[in-house]
């Protein structure tokens, strides 16, 4: 529909001379009957959560949970890990200290009496080391989808992708750190989807190798290792502006006894234990879908 011109200009030569002399009030169809006030202009943000200007960061709908770096916190949107989507976190190989990046924002979802679930983690736990980190080990729920000695290539990738959308919609946990190293994008976006009713935060742990493949994932991390106890994390993707430099961070110092990992590595046979050598994982409760 052609926009309505309005004029308070009578009709006539007179009215014809002034009208050429300043251009036509334009007045959308809709609103035509609304007066014009002055400051009636509002922020996107004021409007919906889900709109922000462009040098901003976009506010999450769901009140955000904080990382526990404050230098992190900084650069998130909301402050802190988002609720009710999936946060991914881009690793070059498992142990760079991802656990103990998440460990500070877990440990308050447990005193709240809720359940971390950890989805397929790639080695054995030490219950010893996750506990010292200040997890609860009994208010963990393992998944493990594979059977024992099963190649990774041989996984049946639909079943674990129901098994995690099941989770994501049952709304019986508070945070789920699923490792998901080539899992497509197409796929990901079902779980993206699956999240909208999770109440937690959601944490995918995927290879560095997608990092230039597409992602439905409104918050995009890249961990890498910046020396003893440190960690560069670039933001890749956020409901913001682009940030060019990484956030370094200084993790808690490494375990007692020289373990600064929650994998359990065995001993070799003929080696001497270590002095407190990390145990697996047995208190928390283990759920095989293989």
């Amino acid at each position: 529909m052609p926009p309505v011109i309005a004029s308070s200009t009578p009709p006539g030569p007179e009215g014809l001379r002034s009208a050429r002399a300043r251009p036509p009030l334009l007045r959308h169809p809709i609103s035509s009957g609304a007066p014009r006030r002055e400051g009636a202009w509002r922020a996107p943000e004021a409007l919906h959560p889900a709109l922000w200007l462009g040098h901003q960061l976009g506010t999450p709908a769901d009140a955000a949970r904080s990382s526990g770096f404050a230098g992190l916190d900084a650069h998130l949107p909301g402050g802190g890990w988002p609720c009710r989507s999936l946060t991914e976190l881009l690793l070059p190989h498992p142990g760079v200290g991802e656990v103990r990046l998440l460990a500070p924002s877990l440990v308050p979802i447990q005193q709240a009496g809720r359940l971390v679930m950890l989805f397929d983690p790639p080695a054995v736990l030490s219950g010893w080391a996750l506990g010292e980190m200040g997890l609860d080990v009994e208010q963990l729920l393992v998944i493990q989808t594979q059977a024992g000695g099963e190649p990774a290539g041989h996984r049946s990738a639909s079943g674990r992708l129901w098994a995690l959308e099941q989770v994501l919609k049952s709304g019986h946990v508070g945070a789920v750190l699923a490792w998901l190293p080539h899992l497509p994008a197409e796929k990901l976006r079902r779980l993206q989807l699956a999240a909208h009713a999770h109440d937690g935060p959601a944490f995918m742990l995927r290879d560095l190798g997608v990092q230039q493949h597409p992602s439905p994932s409104p918050l995009r991390l890249a961990l890498k290792p910046a020396g003893v106890d440190r960690l560069d994390v670039h933001i890749l993707k956020r409901r913001g502006p682009p940030l060019a430099l990484p956030v370094p961070l200084s993790l808690p110092a490494a375990l007692p006894g020289g373990i600064a990992s929650p994998w359990a590595v065995p001993t070799a046979a003929g080696e001497e234990p270590a002095p407190r050598p990390p145990r697996p994982l047995a208190m928390a409760t283990f759920v095989n879908l293989a």
